[in-house]
């Protein structure tokens, strides 16, 4: 009986981690400053953040990983709909811990139109506080609007429902 009970203690501390994880890394939340940051882009170009505050507005979007089944319909969805956010004035940036190399294949195999970020160390997944889903083993899905003054004005998460990522974006720079 004792052994069981130590299974399970040992067991539910182990399960514990990846949320006690995720739980330390800070989430931005609606009314901050967007993080500074820089990233090399698909084509190797260094993009940093703080370019573009003051002069246009951002959807800043993470995703798991480059030639997935719901990474591709959420990259196509975006592009699919690029002209209404070029039309807004709105940056469309991809970001996810793929490489260069990868980002840039994706890039050209579904003709995307918008800025793909290598995350590759995942530093600025962490510091917008991304959470992972499936006990930290799978990158989250988040989509930031930020405007064109640098301040977070909507975020929406959701694992599953990757091409409403798109539609909640453009509602909310409506």
């Amino acid at each position: 009986m004792v052994k069981r009970n130590k299974f399970f203690i040992l067991a539910l501390l182990l399960l514990a981690i990846p949320f006690l994880i995720m739980n330390k890394n800070k989430s931005i939340k609606i009314g901050d400053k967007l993080p500074s940051f820089i990233l090399k882009n698909q084509y190797g170009e260094t993009f940093n953040s703080d370019d573009f505050i003051g002069k246009t507005a951002m959807v800043v979007y993470f995703y798991p990983k480059d030639d997935t089944p719901g990474c591709t319909k959420e990259a196509c969805s975006f592009r699919d709909s690029y002209e209404e956010f070029l039309e807004k004035n709105v940056k469309v940036i991809g970001i996810s811990s793929d490489n260069i190399k990868s980002h840039k294949n994706f890039s050209d195999k579904y003709n995307l139109p918008f800025t793909l970020l290598a995350d590759t160390k995942k530093e600025v997944r962490k510091l917008f506080g991304v959470p992972s889903s499936v006990l930290g083993l799978i990158p989250g899905r988040v989509t930031y609007v930020v405007n064109n003054k640098g301040i977070i004005i909507y975020i929406y998460n959701s694992m599953t429902n990757a091409e409403t990522h798109i539609q909640e974006a453009l509602k909310a720079l409506q």
